[in-house]
């Protein structure tokens, strides 16, 4: 009987007192350990007295070893994978593998564990019921001009992840897309020079220009707020008149009533005053 399986297991992002004792448990009794950086993984392992098989698993070698580590758990072995600091899969090698595992029914399990986009939403104090997370923006401008096209308009709470020497540049870049919102910049979670700043992007950029960014970055940014977005419905309709502002509505679909309900609304008018001007559109 075949009793091999994968377990992705999540380990602690800074602070090794996070790690679960399932963690340890399951690390423990594997067979091998692949690691995003062996090298970074063996502190982890000699902190608790864990003596394995390392072997490396990262970004330029996951397709290849994905299909090393499937043949491992055909013959039965017991595989954990473990990045950096966090969950795998979560902006870090091990997404691959799990499709792959999926495609070929073979087993794996997770080991839940800290991630620090969490941990920073909830220092954060933005909104936590509605996120939207996507990590690293691209290196190209284009492509992460891309990213703001999709996320400036939602009203969820943005999430991502920047390195020391970006920060500025991303900081400045954000500003400029999305506008001066509030935000939450996150530094070092877990670790011994934690910083949690509540402040707004014009405000983090005036201070990283005189003060040189340590560490890695969590960034929580609001979503676009609704003022936000009745100004901009607003500016949309300021250059037509109530009555072309109705016929418009009217033609996106909308009933007469409705029609007049949402231009009373976007307007600040009352539904009254806005049905005067509606008497003989039909």
């Amino acid at each position: 009987m075949n009793n091999g399986k994968l377990f992705l297991v999540g380990t602690p992002i800074g602070n090794l007192k996070d790690i679960t004792l399932r963690a340890l448990e399951t690390l423990q009794n594997c067979d091998v350990i692949a690691a995003e950086d062996t090298r970074q993984s063996l502190k982890l392992l000699n902190h608790f007295d864990i003596k394995k098989p390392l072997i490396s698993y990262h970004k330029f070698n996951e397709n290849n070893r994905s299909s090393e580590l499937m043949d491992m758990v055909r013959e039965g072995k017991k595989v954990a994978l473990v990045t950096d600091a966090g969950m795998p899969g979560i902006s870090d090698p091990g997404s691959v593998i799990v499709e792959k595992f999926i495609e070929n029914n073979l087993e794996f399990e997770v080991i839940p564990g800290p991630t620090a986009l969490i941990t920073a939403l909830v220092y954060s104090g933005l909104d936590t019921s509605k996120f939207v997370f996507r990590g690293f923006l691209p290196k190209e401008t284009k492509d992460r001009k891309i990213v703001m096209e999709e996320v400036k308009n939602v009203k969820d709470t943005l999430i991502f992840y920047e390195a020391p020497h970006k920060l500025l540049n991303t900081l400045g870049f954000l500003f400029d897309n999305l506008g001066d919102r509030e935000i939450a910049i996150c530094r070092e979670l877990t670790k011994l020079h934690e910083e949690i700043k509540h402040t707004t992007l014009k405000s983090a950029i005036e201070f990283y220009e005189s003060t040189k960014p340590k560490g890695e970055y969590v960034l929580i940014i609001e979503g676009k707020s609704e003022e936000e977005i009745a100004i901009e419905k607003m500016s949309e309709w300021q250059d037509i008149n109530v009555e072309e502002h109705i016929i418009k509505c009217m033609e996106e679909g909308l009933s007469k009533k409705e029609a007049i309900k949402k231009v009373a609304k976007a307007r600040n008018l009352s539904k009254s005053e806005v049905y005067k001007y509606s008497i003989g559109i039909n």
